[in-house]
Formats: C-alpha cells, sequence, structure tokens
C-alpha cells in the first residue's frame, strides 16, 4: 500500500516536471508570453501549495506579531508587533535591515510600505488610535509623526493601489479617514452607522477592516462590528463637506445572516477580479462577486433560516431565494473548517490570478482552499497558538504568516513531497455566541456619544480634541472608583486602559 502511495507521488512529481520543462520550451520559442509562462508556472498551483513549508523563522520581535507586508517589488517585508517596534526584513537572506519605534503607545495592528516611495516611507496605525507616519532617512534615526487618530483602536489601513500618497484608515470609533501625506493631517470622511433603526443603542458600527479595490481604485469597502460589508465610492465625497459619502453604494451579506446580530466581520479583500471575500466572526468565510450586493437601503428580513442555510451541499456555490425574487440567483461560494473566534484575523487570496483563499485560525494553523468551489486542500501549523495575519508575496508563490508566537515565518514551495489533508478533519459548526469583542465598558460607550469633529482636522486640533475627552472620561472613572471604594468589588481600572 505504501509502495503504492509513493509510486502515485513520484509519478506526480514527474508529470509535474514535465509540464514544466514544457512550459519553458513553449516560452522560449515564443508560444507562450513571459507573463503567461509566470502565470503557468506559479500555478502548477495546486503542486506548489501543496509543496508549502517553513523557509525560515524570523525573529526579533519581543511581542506577538500583528502585521505583515511587503514592498512592491516583493523584496522587503515589513512587520509590526505588540513591542511596538516596526522591522524591515530582507527575508530571502532572513536579515534585519532596519528596526525602529513607531511612536505608538500601543500595539501596532498595521504597517505599510508607501508604492513608488523607495522604500522609505511607511504608515501605521495601532491599538493606541494614532495614525503615524515614518519617514527613512539616509543617515540617523527614523522619526515618526503623528498624522491623526481615533477615539479606540485602528485595526487597519488600505493604500490607495499605486498612489504614494493616498490611504484610508478605519477605527472601532467607526470613523473612515482620508490621508495625504503631503498635507500631513486627516480628513475624516464618516462615521458609520447601524443600518437597523432597532441598534440606535450603537450609534457607530465598530470597524475591524477595510480594503480597495484593485481595479478600481475609487471603491473601497468596510466591515466591521455588524453582519454586513459595506461599499463606497470615493466620488461621491464632495471636499466642502456636503456629500452624502456616508450613504453606501451597495452592501453585502450572506442571506442567512441578515439581521442576526451575533456576527461581526474580522476581514476584507478583494481579488484582482473584484470579488470580496469577506471573513466572519464565529462564522464562514464568504466570496461575493459584484452582481452580489443587497443595494444600499435597508434589507429585508432574511427569507432563509440558518439551519436551511447549512444544510445545502458544500460541493457548490450557495443559493438563495426569496419571496420578492422568483429567480434563484447564485450565493457567495463558502469557505468551512477553521476558527475564527479569539483574535481579529485577516483573510487573502493567493496565487497570480486569486486562484485560492487562505486564512488563520484559532487552532494555529493555515487553510488553503481552492477559490473555485471551495475545496480545501492544504492545512498547515503555522502557531503554537493563533495565526492571524498571511501575505501572498506580490509576485512570487510564497507567503509569510504570524500570529500570536513572537516570529514571522516564511513559507515556500521546497517540500520534497506533496502534503496530503489529515485523514480526519473535525469539522467545526460555530456556536451562536455574541460578537466577538466583549461588551463595551460604560466609559467605551461615551466615547460613542462624544461629538464626532467635522472634516480636515489639523493633528493638532485633533490632539486637543482627544485630550478634552480623555479628561472627561478620567473625570468619569474617578467618580465611579469614589463609588466603588464603598464596595468590595475593589474595582481597579485605570483610565489608560480605555485609551490602549
Amino acid at each position: 500500500m505504501m509502495s503504492s502511495k509513493k509510486a502515485q507521488n513520484a509519478a506526480s512529481s514527474v508529470s509535474a516536471a514535465k509540464a514544466g520543462v514544457v512550459g519553458v520550451w513553449q516560452r522560449e520559442v515564443g508560444a507562450i508570453s513571459n507573463r503567461s509562462f509566470a502565470h503557468r508556472m506559479a500555478a502548477s498551483e495546486v503542486e506548489l501549495v501543496l509543496r508549502l513549508e517553513i523557509l525560515r523563522k524570523l525573529k526579533k520581535h519581543t511581542g506577538c506579531v500583528n502585521t505583515v507586508s511587503f514592498n512592491p517589488s516583493g523584496d522587503i517585508l515589513v512587520s509590526g508587533s505588540d513591542d511596538r517596534n516596526v522591522l524591515l526584513w530582507d527575508w530571502e537572506m532572513g536579515r534585519l535591515k532596519l528596526s525602529f519605534h513607531s511612536g505608538h503607545s500601543n500595539n501596532i495592528f498595521q504597517a505599510k510600505i508607501m508604492p513608488y516611495s523607495d522604500d522609505r516611507t511607511i504608515v501605521t496605525c495601532a491599538a493606541d488610535g494614532q495614525v503615524r507616519l515614518a519617514q527613512i532617512p539616509e543617515r540617523g534615526n527614523v522619526e515618526t509623526l503623528l498624522l491623526g487618530s481615533h477615539q479606540g483602536r485602528a485595526h487597519k489601513l488600505a493604500i490607495e493601489p499605486g498612489s504614494p500618497y493616498i490611504f484610508y484608515t478605519c477605527g472601532e470609533d467607526g470613523l473612515v479617514q482620508h490621508f495625504d501625506i503631503r498635507t500631513k493631517f486627516a480628513t475624516r470622511l464618516f462615521a458609520c452607522h447601524s443600518i437597523h433603526d432597532s441598534r440606535g443603542y450603537m450609534p457607530y458600527v465598530y470597524l475591524n477592516a477595510i480594503t480597495i479595490d484593485p481595479r478600481n481604485p475609487n471603491i473601497f469597502a468596510v466591515a466591521g462590528g455588524d453582519e454586513y460589508t459595506r461599499l463606497y465610492d470615493i466620488r461621491k465625497y464632495k471636499w466642502d463637506g456636503t456629500s452624502d459619502i456616508d450613504q453606501p453604494v451597495d452592501l453585502f451579506c450572506p442571506v442567512h445572516l441578515i439581521n442576526d446580530e451575533a456576527v461581526g466581520i474580522t476581514g476584507l479583500a478583494f481579488s484582482e477580479q473584484s470579488e470580496l471575500l469577506v471573513s466572519y466572526n464565529d462564522e464562514n468565510i464568504y466570496l461575493f462577486s459584484k452582481d452580489m450586493g443587497i443595494g444600499p437601503s435597508h434589507p429585508p428580513s432574511s427569507p432563509l433560516s440558518r439551519e436551511a442555510y447549512e444544510s445545502r451541499s458544500d460541493d457548490s456555490p450557495q443559493t438563495s431565494s426569496s419571496a420578492m425574487d422568483a429567480d434563484d440567483k447564485p450565493g457567495p461560494q463558502v469557505y468551512k473548517g477553521h476558527r475564527n473566534r479569539a483574535t481579529v484575523k485577516g483573510v487573502n487570496f493567493f496565487g497570480p490570478k486569486s486562484e485560492y483563499v487562505m486564512s488563520g485560525s484559532d487552532c494555529g494553523r493555515i487553510f488553503i482552499w481552492k477559490k473555485k468551489g471551495g475545496e480545501l486542500i492544504r492545512i498547515m501549523e503555522g502557531d503554537r497558538n493563533v495565526v492571524n495575519c498571511i501575505e501572498p508575496h506580490p509576485h512570487t508563490p510564497m507567503l509569510v504568516s504570524s500570529g500570536i508566537e513572537h516570529d514571522v515565518k516564511i513559507w515556500t514551495p521546497k517540500a520534497k513531497e506533496r502534503a496530503r489533508l489529515p485523514s480526519t478533519i473535525e469539522e467545526w459548526k460555530p456556536k451562536r455566541r455574541s460578537w466577538m469583542f466583549r461588551v463595551p465598558s460604560p466609559q467605551e460607550m461615551l466615547l460613542q456619544f462624544l461629538p464626532m469633529q467635522s472634516p480636515g482636522l489639523s493633528p493638532e486640533d485633533d490632539r486637543e480634541s482627544h485630550i478634552s475627552g480623555r479628561d472627561f472620561l478620567e473625570m468619569i472613572l474617578a467618580f465611579n472608583r469614589q463609588h466603588d471604594d464603598s464596595s468590595d468589588d475593589g474595582d481597579t481600572s485605570n483610565p489608560e486602559d480605555f485609551f490602549s
């Protein structure tokens, strides 16, 4: 039996090698273009995906690594951590090129190199809510500048494709901000409000993720503390502040999750074909094409129960029906098997034409599915605890991952044998529970009611506003401590906790 399997593996390897030789010959005689050759080689993909293994681990951080990303050419990797340091790596040699303190007072959540900046301009956002700019000089220490801030944590930023100046951020205050590093201040576009009138107890929707369509940089999507991914068009914004940019141009949500207050979204990604990938907390991952939106207005109640939805076949794209629409419409492709409960995890595509979907998991593994059909083809051990970040290389079939451990793992297709899925994979069915974030404290709820500043505030004005809000909360906390001193609870709340 074992010899038969070895023979099959050997035959598969020989077949892949022959295909590679034929591809090289076709390129040399001009039968296929260099670009098509690169795509074809990167896409004996299944073979390469099944041979991914750890090339090396990059170990210099002293805290959880929350962000990894490549520069546009792919030769430099940038990472950020709970240690508040930003590290630039020559990942091929495993060599640290540069390390500097970000200027943040709490965990870094995202760090990215701006394109066409000679790899000298880096933008970051963090748990302290700040958005910072780092300029790397020819000589001397790296200094960072505060560009703007959110009231609460700022999880993600998105760079306008091909722009050396423009990027966006979102935060747990529900705010979406636009930055132009030439002006060095934030333009507040809008605050994301709940679509449901019945959820007036939370005026703003916590935002965890933002992404920009690579084929149309005017379009961006945000998502977070409810079930909807909102699509916006920056062309609707009028710089005099009179626009209706806060109204989405479309909404995306699996039909069985409409009106479900127990779910939220942790990760978003656009494919090269403008497909939208959405990772839900305590649920699954879904892939939407552009025509799967449910419209910009308040959606109807879900016509499909959760039980009916989950009882459908996992082998083909889901479909949904509505009493208002007699025709069956294709639903989003679903990807199952991972766990996304404990942290704010990203989600991403892999392959030269986004042929695969990949995600980290609470079990410490990396999951890779075929985009078309949703077949799970690879599970890799990526962390002793949780894998949060997976980032593909912009040009070659390799990826990097990070999580609770203090290192960055480099994965390349160098394994001698093809990996196989475990013989038994325990299917995880999410338990119905509340959205992953803890219930906000009264102090945090007050942040929702503090007045939002008008667009275009300078960082100096923004800092003054932040400080005044902080003083207000500290006064409330002081009152609470005086009240709690008479009880047996012994509350030890630190006001710093609400700004970290």
